[in-house]
C-alpha cells in the first residue's frame, strides 16, 4: 500500500513539474500574451495605444533564404540539436539557435506596421523538420548550414551525429500577430518607401517586450477579443449620446 502511494505521489509531482514547465515556456508566454491582447485594427489604431494587430507579411528589402528549407522569408528561426549518450539516458544539447529577419510590413486591409524595435519575443511555427543519423544522411543544406558554423555532421569513426533540426519562417502574405506600443509616423521618418505613406510603428513599451507569433491560435481566434472590442465603443459610442 504504502508502495502505490509512492508511485501515486511521484506521478503526481512530475506531472505538476511538466505543467509548470509547459506554462512558463517561451512559446506558451508568448502564446498567451497574443491570445488574451486586445485586438485593434490598424484602421482604427491611435498612436499612443498598446495593443494587439493582426495582419499579412510584405517584404520590403530583399528575402532572406532560409537555411534549412531554401525558402524566402523575412523571418526565420532555426534550432538544431544533438542527442548525446550518457550510459542510459540521454540528452539532446543544442548545437544552433538562431533567428533572422529583414525589413518588412505587416498589412491590415489598406493601412502598414511596421516593427522599428530590436526587443521582441518570437514563436514563429516550425514546420520545417529534418533529421540525421544512422543510416540516415543529413541533407544537403543542413551540411552546408552546420558547416558555415564550424560544425561536422560526422563523428567519430565517420558515423553520422544524431541531429534534429527545426525551422520556423515568416512567409510573403503570412498572416501573423504583433503585439506593442504604437505611433504613426511616415515612412520616409523610418527609412522605408514614401508610397506606404503613413505607416504604425511598433515599439516595445518599456521594459515589455514587442510579442509576435504566426501561430494560428494567436490570430484566427483573436476575432472574439476584436468583437469585444466594437462592442466596448458601441457602448462608448452610446454613452456619449
Amino acid at each position: 500500500m504504502q508502495g502505490e502511494i509512492i508511485i501515486i505521489a511521484f506521478v503526481i509531482i512530475t506531472a505538476i513539474v511538466f505543467g509548470l514547465v509547459f506554462y512558463f515556456s517561451k512559446k506558451a508566454i508568448i502564446k498567451r500574451k497574443l491570445k488574451n491582447s486586445e485586438l485593434k485594427r490598424l484602421s482604427s489604431f491611435r498612436s499612443g495605444e498598446t495593443a494587439k494587430i493582426v495582419g499579412k507579411v510584405e517584404f520590403v528589402d530583399s528575402p532572406l533564404i532560409a537555411p534549412l528549407s531554401g525558402r524566402k522569408c523575412s523571418h526565420y528561426h532555426v534550432l538544431i540539436e544533438q542527442e548525446r549518450s550518457t550510459g542510459k539516458s540521454s540528452t539532446w544539447d543544442t548545437l544552433v539557435d538562431e533567428e533572422r529577419h529583414s525589413k518588412y510590413l505587416i498589412k491590415d486591409g489598406s493601412k502598414y506596421a511596421y516593427i522599428n524595435d530590436s526587443l521582441l519575443k518570437s514563436y514563429i511555427v516550425e514546420d520545417a523538420k529534418y533529421k540525421s543519423g544512422f543510416l540516415n544522411d543529413p541533407t544537403e543544406n543542413m551540411e552546408s548550414f552546420l558547416s558555415s558554423k564550424g560544425i561536422d555532421t560526422t563523428g567519430l569513426f565517420g558515423f553520422n551525429k544524431t541531429l534534429r533540426c527545426k525551422e520556423g519562417i515568416l512567409e510573403k502574405d503570412e498572416e501573423i500577430a504583433v503585439y506593442g506600443h504604437g505611433e504613426w509616423k511616415e515612412a520616409k521618418e523610418l527609412g522605408l518607401p514614401e508610397k506606404y505613406g503613413q505607416v504604425l510603428e511598433i515599439t516595445a513599451t518599456g521594459e515589455e517586450a514587442i510579442y509576435l507569433s504566426d501561430d494560428p491560435e494567436t490570430t484566427e481566434e483573436n476575432e472574439t477579443s476584436l468583437n469585444s472590442s466594437r462592442k466596448r465603443e458601441v457602448k462608448r459610442s452610446r454613452y456619449r449620446k
